[in-house]
């Protein structure tokens, strides 16, 4: 059991960060590596993979029909930026 009164701190990783921080960067370097996999070159796939507007899934199912990469990812790019959070 534990006591409710007391504060938890964060997960650290091993480099200082907390860890769900390391978690979406190895979720990023999974897309990326998978883009590139699919025949994206490794810069747009980099691109791709750190906007989570693009759904990767899709962009697949675009490649799987025959689409180029290029194209699949201007289809699916969101038409506006999102709105800055105030």
């Amino acid at each position: 059991m534990t006591d409710a009164n007391v504060v938890m701190s964060p997960i650290r990783s091993d480099h200082g960060r907390p860890a769900a921080r390391d978690a979406h960067d190895a979720h990023d370097d999974w897309r990326q590596r998978r883009l590139v996999a699919a025949g994206f070159d490794a810069q747009l796939a980099t691109q791709l993979a750190h906007d989570g507007l693009v759904d990767l899934h899709e962009l697949l199912v675009l490649l799987d029909r025959g689409c180029p990469p290029e194209l699949a990812a201007r289809i699916l790019a969101p038409l506006d930026p999102p709105e800055p959070v105030p």
